[in-house]
């Protein structure tokens, strides 16, 4: 079978196309998987650029979607023909969080799913929504349950509260989407006025493009009529939290996910203190949560926004492209 390897120190002109040994059949609670796609993700990109380093020969990409072609013994969750998709921290099934770190994470601490086959025990996935495709399947394991445990799970989303998220990476265009099927209202940044007549599109009741104003979280503020934002998809960190807690209310959320301006820098406590919010950080989500959000999919008909795909042998030009930032909604690879 066919695989993507990464060759130390890293870098995307060292990722390979690999012939690999065929995983075999599964043993018992295992369940081989034929997959057929995958989704990029900013941890993936720092994974495969070297920026955080990993082992060399490593199988990169966090997320797999795929069929099941084979149950080993003990196996009943499953049956030959599934549709699944991958979890992101394999051991982490329920319950309050038990990992911080990405030592089991698929395509950092252990090989990832830039491969065709692979054999893995049953509770590392959980079935894909019906009628979803691989590539939508795939955009779930990291941005989407991303989104849905920083909004539901640890925000207590409601119909009437209002949400503000920056940019229209992957997490932030399935926080606006969870958003609106569940009531509530949204404002978007970008800093461009054409992603954000996308993002209108898409059901968004206010947008700002950052770049034209720099107090964006003021605006925010100001648009909700001084009262402030519930909950705050805060994916920048250093760089913009600033700007985020001046949107929060008094009392409200900001679920710190994601470090696009850099792991450290400072952090205005007075005002975080004076607001009384709650700063969360968090990484993905467990099993039992994806299994969730995977019901509230087919239950809403929420459905994710893929802006490309690529083959696996194309994987390195598909970073290039998330590099760039063109991208609206999910990059997948399709194979």
């Amino acid at each position: 079978m066919k695989g993507i390897t990464l060759r130390s120190p890293g870098g995307l002109e060292r990722l390979k196309l690999t012939e690999m040994p065929d995983p075999g059949t599964p043993g018992p609670g295992e369940i081989r998987v034929r997959v057929h796609a995958s989704s990029l993700n900013y941890h993936d990109y720092g994974v495969v650029s070297g920026r955080m380093p990993t082992a060399d020969g490593r199988i990169p990409m966090s997320d797999g979607a795929g069929v099941v072609e084979a149950v080993g013994e003990g196996v009943t969750d499953y049956s030959v023909g599934d549709h699944v998709v991958s979890c992101f921290f394999p051991g982490w099934h329920e319950g309050p969080p038990t990992v911080s770190d990405f030592s089991t994470t698929p395509g950092d601490g252990v090989d990832g799913y830039a491969r065709q086959v692979v054999v893995r025990p049953a509770t590392w996935f959980t079935q894909a929504p019906k009628g979803f495709s691989h590539a939508e399947a795939a955009t779930l394991t990291t941005a989407g349950l991303t989104a849905w445990r920083a909004l539901v799970v640890n925000g207590g989303l409601k119909a009437g509260d209002v949400v503000l998220v920056l940019g229209t990476g992957g997490v932030s265009i399935f926080a606006l989407q969870i958003a609106k099927a569940m009531g509530a209202t949204v404002i978007a940044t970008s800093s461009s006025d054409q992603k954000l007549e996308r993002v209108r599109a898409l059901g968004a009741d206010h947008t700002i493009n950052y770049r034209q104003h720099e107090d964006w979280g003021i605006r925010a503020r100001d648009w909700t009529g001084g009262r402030g934002i519930d909950h705050v998809i805060e994916v920048g960190g250093p760089g913009t939290l600033a700007q985020s807690i001046a949107a929060v209310r008094v009392g409200g959320h900001i679920a710190l996910i994601g470090v696009l301006t850099g792991r450290a820098g400072e952090v205005p406590t007075g005002a975080l203190m004076a607001k009384q919010a709650r700063l969360q950080g968090l990484i993905v989500g467990s099993r039992s949560q994806q299994m969730v959000f995977v019901y509230a999919l087919e239950a809403t008909g929420l459905r994710p926004v893929i802006d490309r795909s690529f083959g696996l042998v194309e994987i390195a030009d598909a970073f290039r492209y998330e590099e760039s930032g063109a991208h609206f909604g999910k990059i997948c690879l399709e194979f």
